[in-house]
């Protein structure tokens, strides 16, 4: 950067205090995380220093073991749900014979069809459908059927068996990270009251010696 170039000052200049304001802030965090030596630091603030960095290192090692654990579980079961679904259902061919008629019992379908299919004995099947996008009468629609040949849902899709082991990881880090929360907290607490009877003491010693150190 040339600083003869217009603006260069003042683009330097901004970098100088973006380079101190981070340098302010990371202090500021080291500082309260108890890293940054201090003389005033007490017995009881390195006892809490020194809790929550075990209790850090220990939800460190626990949490992502428990995440990824029951994530795995999660996908094993939903892969084994997708194979198990995919060996009893059965692609067939619907068509349609008349739109807008019965009910599928769906309370979310705005329309149903009398259709027919072939089932997987080769036997032909006739029932109400959900009406799917321009269905007509003689339009064509893929379906799912069980082994007897009645409609049924598709198989469970990849992706919710995905969707799900990702649920079961978060959560799973939020149950076990919770306790380690909660210690740290019932620690602090016990911490902070024990600092007010430290400054109650410390105020009570300078009452005192203000009282003896008063001028007659």
């Amino acid at each position: 950067m040339s600083w003869f170039s217009p603006g260069a000052p003042r683009r330097a200049a901004a970098d100088g205090d973006a380079r101190w304001t981070a340098g302010t802030w990371t202090c500021r965090c080291a500082r309260r995380a108890g890293l940054l030596p201090s003389e005033l630091r007490r017995p009881v603030d390195r006892l809490q220093r020194a809790v929550a960095f075990v209790l850090l290192a220990l939800a460190l090692v626990a949490v992502p073991l428990a995440a990824v654990t029951c994530a795995r579980w999660s996908y094993r079961s939903g892969m084994n749900a997708e194979r198990a679904e995919h060996a009893a259902r059965y692609r067939a061919v619907a068509t349609a014979e008349a739109v807008g008629v019965g009910s599928t019992g769906d309370r979310y379908a705005h329309q149903a069809l009398r259709a027919h299919w072939t089932a997987p004995d080769g036997s032909t099947r006739v029932g109400v459908l959900t009406g799917w996008k321009d269905a007509r009468a003689g339009s064509r629609h893929t379906i799912w059927t069980d082994v007897t040949g009645r409609a049924v849902t598709p198989p469970r899709p990849h992706g919710r068996t995905v969707t799900d082991a990702g649920y079961a990881g978060a959560g799973a880090a939020l149950v076990v990270v919770l306790p380690f929360l909660g210690v740290y907290l019932l620690v602090r607490r016990r911490c902070d009251r024990h600092r007010d009877a430290l400054w109650d003491a410390a105020w009570a010693r300078m009452d005192t010696d203000a009282g003896h150190n008063r001028p007659s």
